[in-house]
């Protein structure tokens, strides 16, 4: 049942990225060979900044530094506020609503 929410949700943000989005990032839904398209397997590029990126980061710490963003926001700067909200007022049930979307999403690998 909230896999159809989040794939309502996720085409209204794909339309609105389309309209709107910074330049140079990418964000796309997987398209199949057969051009269907998978609203929850998305494709994404995020540009470094003019001369801020440095050759001794790897992926791996980008991917650990979004992996740390996810489980620890920057309170000083929300990117959605009922999460940031949640996750103030109640980190517990921040935590478990984290945890449970996580198991409706199991790994890719």
């Amino acid at each position: 049942m909230s896999g159809g929410i989040a794939r309502g949700r996720l085409a209204e943000e794909r339309k609105a990225w389309r309209k709107n989005h910074p330049h140079g990032f990418v964000a796309k839904p997987e398209t199949a060979a057969d051009g269907s398209v998978n609203l929850m397997i998305w494709q994404c590029s995020i540009p470094g900044k003019t001369g801020g990126w440095r050759p001794a980061i790897t992926v791996k710490q980008i991917l650990v530094g979004i992996q740390d963003l996810l489980d620890q926001p920057n309170p000083s700067d929300p990117a959605q506020t009922d999460g940031y909200h949640l996750f103030i007022q109640e980190p517990v049930e921040y935590k478990k609503r984290v945890r449970q979307q996580a198991k409706q999403y199991p790994a890719l690998v």
